[in-house]
């Protein structure tokens, strides 16, 4: 796999025998030496081959190895090719939300970060396996937001209509069926809504350290010193059933479409057929489940955050500023054709006046939020003209650069002391969250820097974290 440099930040893959199309990575000179010590560059290689992939396949600076497709991967499909679960990757609808508060992080000492972090946990189960706490989301519920994504739980009195508008897709992916659920899927997901996860997923109390665009700073609602709320998980074991149940039943299809499958992480089928649509359908339900999990736990943050300040809500400024999805298959038009755009760690960056904003970010573009590593800064960006390159795709986090077995070897107590800093946790044990420490993860200001020197994202707002929630894997 040899990387062939075309300017600043920007690297093609030598041409080689069975490709269809051009693989091209974004990454900066001080990120390129990460593509050689694991698979992520073969595997864009091998996504290259799947019949109808659209020019180019795209890395992103914070890629790594995954399952199929490699984390911070974009694969975009004409309407005549394939749709693969492995492109989508485990946890459909991973993503991220930013809750904006009206508040200033310096009133917020130790004592109180603490009490919120402990009422936080009494609202929202965290760790893998977890089930939900809200008697009211029963088997019927469950059942509405497949179909309905967020706007089901908030007609439950999950939230308000307007955060719809500050939601990916308005909170509901199109095409959901639960017809195409395995009936463990089906399990799975019913007793989950409201629940955080384990792994990298967490809640995270953080204080806005920098401006860098005063204009849509204010547009999105973010002032210096303040204090926001930003939630990272997704559709827990239900989507992660989805993606075991058809990464192992698209395989079995391959030689029926006469398919050469690459690798068996990227086992597809043509988007048309039933089973390329059956995995749509299910995704969808996934997708839809994420949405409406992340906004159940933005409720139960705003309960926590009222209870202990003796405020609502609302007189407290509290308001979704946007979310954010990562590991999806969206059809979505570029230059004039509808494509299937898999973005398996990625996140979509509209320019502002793209007509796929939503209305209250039209002129902005809307916010893009990137999550750095637990004891790490975190962003919120904006997409520009540029980013079209990359289907409006930018990287979703920093990146990892140690396995989670890896992790737990060589980090030192020291190490994870040092580089958490002043940064509160909810493990007793250091132990518990180890394979999550900063020294796993690349630096996020190198991976934020490129694409922002390549134009193709514009830095808003920088935040540190003062407190994170996290589960046990």
């Amino acid at each position: 796999m040899k990387l062939i440099s075309e300017g600043v930040n920007r690297y093609r893959l030598a041409r080689a025998e069975g490709r269809r199309v051009e693989v091209v990575v974004f990454v900066s000179p001080a990120l390129v030496s990460y593509l050689y010590e694991d698979k992520s560059l073969e595997q864009l290689a091998h996504a290259a081959q799947l019949p109808g992939v659209i020019s180019p396949v795209v890395g992103m600076p914070d890629i790594h190895e995954g399952f199929g497709l490699p984390i911070g991967g974009v694969m975009a499909v004409g309407e005549e090719g394939i749709i693969s679960a492995g492109a989508v990757g485990m946890d459909i609808n991973c993503g991220v939300r930013l809750v904006r508060t009206g508040l200033q992080a310096r009133d917020f000492n130790k004592p109180i970060l603490r009490e919120l972090m402990q009422k936080i946990e009494e609202y929202i189960p965290t760790g893998i396996g977890r089930k939900g706490r809200h008697h009211g989301i029963t088997r019927a519920i469950f059942e509405e937001v497949v179909y309905t994504g967020a706007k089901g739980v908030i007609a439950q009195g999950f939230g308000h209509e307007q955060d719809l508008e500050h939601i990916e897709e308005r909170g509901c992916l199109k095409g959901a069926d639960l017809g195409a659920l395995s009936s463990k899927a089906y399990e799975r997901g019913s007793v989950q809504l409201g629940t955080l996860g384990g792994g990298n997923h967490f809640i995270e109390l953080q204080e806005v350290v920098e401006i860098f665009d005063r204009s849509l700073a204010k547009a999105f609602g973010l002032f210096p010193g303040q204090l926001t709320v930003m939630i990272h998980t997704g559709s827990r074991g239900f989507g992660h059933q989805i993606c075991t149940d058809y990464s192992r039943s698209l395989l079995t299809v391959a030689e029926k479409y006469k398919l050469n499958l690459p690798s068996k992480g990227l086992a597809c089928a043509p988007i048309n057929s039933p089973e390329g649509k059956n995995y749509y359908a299910a995704m969808a339900c996934a997708v839809n489940f994420a949405f409406s999990n992340r906004q159940i736990i933005m409720h139960d943050v705003m309960k926590a955050f009222a209870g202990v300040l003796g405020e609502t809500p609302l007189k407290l400024g509290m308001k979704i500023v946007y979310d954010v999805a990562h590991n999806i298959a969206k059809w979505e038009k570029h230059n004039k054709a509808r494509v299937l755009i898999h973005r398996k760690g990625a996140t979509r960056a509209l320019p502002a006046g793209h007509p796929d904003n939503p209305p209250v970010y039209l002129n902005t573009g809307h916010p893009v939020l990137i999550p750095g590593s637990m004891g790490t800064a975190s962003y919120v960006l904006v997409g520009t003209p540029l980013a079209k390159e990359t289907f409006f795709s930018v990287n979703h986090g920093a990146g990892r650069v140690l396995s989670r077995n890896a992790a737990a070897k060589v980090i030192t107590r020291e190490e994870f002391n040092g580089s958490m800093g002043e940064v509160l946790y909810n493990a007793r044990n250091y132990r518990e969250l180890i394979d999550e420490a900063p020294p796993a993860y690349k630096n996020i200001d190198e991976v934020i820097n490129t694409l922002v020197t390549l134009g193709f994202t514009q830095k808003v707002a920088r935040m540190h974290p003062l407190a994170v929630i996290k589960g046990k894997d």
